[in-house]
């Protein structure tokens, strides 16, 4: 009961630095805005896979306390990597500390230095509904990426109600966390106070967004219906579009941006990018920090990956070998681009890698076999403890989980928000040959990849506290 009443006690501290200073706090990662005081318990526990001890609310509490007082500037606070790192510091004083570690954003409450961009959702499917997730859950006080407009073809007289009806409720992820609202008459769904205007169009190049007081938007494509310049050019034939965001691996010359690895080669130029898929985000960090640290002589991707909607639901035509046959029946054998496309964001592994894929009927959560061959071997402990250390102490902290519970299964990751898991105890390492396993949410982990790509692209991204040395120097 105690420590539920120090939860309690976080609730309007936490949501009052979100609403007026823009703080997201979080617990390695994982943000406790909008939680209830269960989640924020969970939260805490959860540190002890990574810190191998519960995070104790005894001592997060005054460091909640103390950050409310400060007048913060927008920024990202883990306070569990703040509290071990007051710790660690020697500092009697927390809130010497804290102003000390923070003096940058200390006092800079309002000062957010941050534009605005409008974002508009071309597709409302899958990967779009959980997109307009998370940018609701991100508008904050308005800087940064704004959820302004959706683009659908029209389904109906209730078409407003059911895509309203739709990303309210979810079969995987869960009931919508807040209110929902439309307006008929305008076409616009409000959500959690973000008004979204519902654009009904057949056509990605005859659109005027400024009439809805849209303006050099970033209009990301979850259609997947054109892959390749030519045919995402012609979004910016509307007047409003400024850049395309492809939510899926393009072709032909586009960059494939998998966010962590090569998020750099994105320049103010690009007027059309793409994301990558759900499995190339996943496998490709971890894949970085191994060719790094032990060298890959070479590889084989297995993905073990749900259902998805291009296949049929029972036996019927398909022009894709395989993909006629029932998705909620079968296993079934699929190819992946993924192993190629590995190669697109790290050229060191061009030609090292080969891929495959076995389509299972889950609806959510997939997985990646890396079999791989290391210049330098290793031992199951070693590479362990490595990946382990790249989860939490460096760049790739927000691409990379680590767990090593005996009990987990595929549906205990549906809203993870990093882009691959590594199940520690599912390693198999024999001298030079290595096989991993890593899971992934191919929704939600991956569109929150996709909203990093987004705030690259935007130029938006929050301070993050406390700052961490590069990952390169943390590899060698």
């Amino acid at each position: 009961m105690q420590r539920e009443s120090m939860a309690e006690a976080m609730i309007p501290l936490i949501g009052r630095l979100y609403r007026e200073n823009n703080v997201i706090a979080n617990v390695h990662g994982r943000s406790l805005i909008n939680k209830s005081p269960y989640d924020i318990l969970k939260a805490h526990r959860f540190a002890r896979h990574i810190d191998s001890c519960e995070l104790p609310l005894e001592q997060t509490l005054p460091l909640i306390e103390i950050l409310d007082k400060l007048e913060l500037g927008p920024a990202s606070l883990d306070v569990a990597r703040l509290n071990a790192a007051f710790k660690a510091s020697g500092e009697a004083d927390l809130e010497t500390f804290l102003r000390t570690e923070l003096a940058s954003i200390v006092g800079r409450r309002g000062e957010d230095g941050r534009t605005s961009t409008d974002v508009v959702l071309y597709g409302f499917g899958r990967i779009g509904r959980l997109l307009a997730r998370i940018l609701i859950e991100h508008n904050g006080g308005g800087h940064g990426l704004r959820l302004r407009a959706i683009v659908v073809r029209k389904g109906g007289e209730t078409d407003l109600a059911k895509r309203a009806s739709l990303l309210r409720r979810d079969s995987v992820h869960g009931p919508f966390d807040g209110t929902i609202t439309i307006d008929t008459e305008n076409n616009i769904i409000q959500a959690n106070g973000t008004s979204i205007q519902v654009i009904y169009s057949d056509s990605p190049s005859t659109i005027d967004y400024t009439a809805f007081g849209i303006t050099n938007a970033i209009i990301v494509d979850n259609t997947g219906r054109w892959r390749d310049e030519e045919g995402l050019s012609q979004h910016l034939l509307s007047k409003g579009a400024a850049r395309v965001l492809l939510t899926a691996p393009g072709k032909g010359a586009l960059k494939n941006i998998v966010y962590g690895i090569n998020h750099h080669m994105i320049e103010a130029g690009d007027k059309i990018v793409t994301a990558a898929s759900c499995t190339t985000n996943a496998i490709t960090p971890v894949l970085k920090v191994l060719n790094d640290k032990y060298g890959i002589v070479h590889g084989h991707v297995e993905t073990v990956h749900s259902f998805t909607n291009d296949q049929n639901l029972t036996d019927n035509f398909h022009k894709g070998d395989r993909r006629g046959r029932s998705a909620a029946l079968n296993m079934v054998i699929a190819e992946t681009g993924a192993a190629k496309a590995v190669a697109k964001a790290l050229p060191e592994l061009e030609g090292k890698l080969t891929g495959n894929s076995i389509r299972v009927p889950t609806p959510n959560v997939s997985m990646a076999i890396l079999n791989l061959t290391l210049e330098n071997g290793t031992t199951k402990d070693e590479v362990n403890a490595f990946l382990r250390d790249m989860s939490l102490n460096s760049d790739f902290r927000k691409q990379i989980d680590y767990i090593d519970s005996p009990e987990v299964v595929s549906s205990d990751f549906v809203g993870y928000r990093r882009a691959g898991i590594v199940d520690g105890l599912a390693t198999i390492s024999t001298d030079k040959n290595l096989v991993l396993y890593v899971w992934y949410d191919n929704e939600f982990g991956y569109s929150c990849q996709v909203v990093r790509v987004m705030e690259e692209m935007a130029g938006v991204h929050p301070l993050q506290f406390p700052a961490l040395e590069s990952s390169t120097a943390l590899i060698s």
